[in-house]
């Protein structure tokens, strides 16, 4: 496979195989023995056409008994029980929902119910948060500490609501995580020079984050456009907001540019699957 990593000789995730399964993972979250987790790729599912052959889109054409068995391969890597994954519809806001047992199986093995949250936290064991992605941002929060979690899903538009930032203030109120003390993974996303923008974009990041210094995150074009890097938007907002740079681990995959092994919207116009986020306690 000739995956094409942001940096040369910078390596952050880990590619893993079982059978024809491949996914990614954190070397450094791999390391908490307390903790289970991984994203996806497009290998090792069922699915077929443009959605081959790991989908977890259920809002498209592709069969729900696929995308079922493809939960299941999942949960098999993970030793975890799909009954208990987690999975909220997506609004791209900045909301986070804390998951208890009555929210079992939401979103996966019964229809997603749980409407209005890019974040998913917990500290009960056994349950996974699920989260889907195809460009947009995947953010991994971990408290060894307080043995608590977090999954949050970051666009542009939970980007400029700094989702990062209310994910680790919800982790604070409800389980008394300290920023310093979070471990945090950025998944597999569409890279600065893969994603163009308009005007319209540009103003509201702008508009919502006066006074940032956005050299490096923002750059126009000669085309009257932009080239946005949501990745390094996110990475600004944890450490502003006390995550430590030695514990902010930014995934080397960009989407667009590894269409072949991930799905990503830009690259196929729409015409695609979904990758999806994994976060759980053992």
């Amino acid at each position: 496979m000739d995956w094409k990593r942001r940096q040369e000789g910078v390596k952050v995730l880990d590619i893993k195989q079982r059978k024809e399964l491949v996914y990614l993972t954190f070397p450094i979250l791999e390391k908490q023995t307390w903790l289970a987790h991984c994203f996806s790729t497009r290998m090792g599912g069922v699915s077929e056409g443009i959605y081959a052959s790991m989908n977890f889109r259920e809002d498209a054409e592709d069969k729900e008994e696929n995308v079922r068995e493809n939960y299941k391969r999942i949960a098999a890597v993970l030793g975890m029980d799909v009954q208990r994954f987690v999975r909220s519809q997506l609004v791209h806001g900045n909301q986070v929902h804390l998951v208890t047992e009555q929210d079992y199986g939401e979103g996966v093995v019964r229809p997603a119910s749980l409407k209005g949250y890019d974040g998913l936290m917990t500290n009960q064991p056994g349950v996974t948060l699920v989260a889907t992605f195809a460009d947009c941002v995947p953010l991994y929060f971990a408290d060894p500490i307080h043995r608590a979690i977090a999954l949050s899903h970051s666009g542009w538009r939970g980007t400029v609501a700094q989702i990062g930032k209310e994910t680790i203030q919800a982790m604070k109120d409800t389980f008394g995580t300290k920023p310093e003390q979070l471990l945090v993974g950025i998944g597999p996303c569409i890279c600065g020079d893969c994603y163009e923008v308009g005007e319209e974009v540009i103003c509201e990041f702008q508009k919502e984050m006066d006074g940032w210094d956005v050299d490096g995150i923002i750059q126009k074009k000669e085309n009257g456009k932009y080239q946005l890097d949501l990745q390094k938007a996110n990475q600004k907002i944890l450490l502003q907001n006390g995550v430590l740079k030695e514990h902010l681990f930014a995934g080397d995959f960009c989407t667009c540019c590894n269409s072949k092994y991930l799905f990503s919207h830009r690259a196929t116009q729409g015409r695609r699957g979904n990758l999806a986020a994994f976060l759980s306690i053992i």
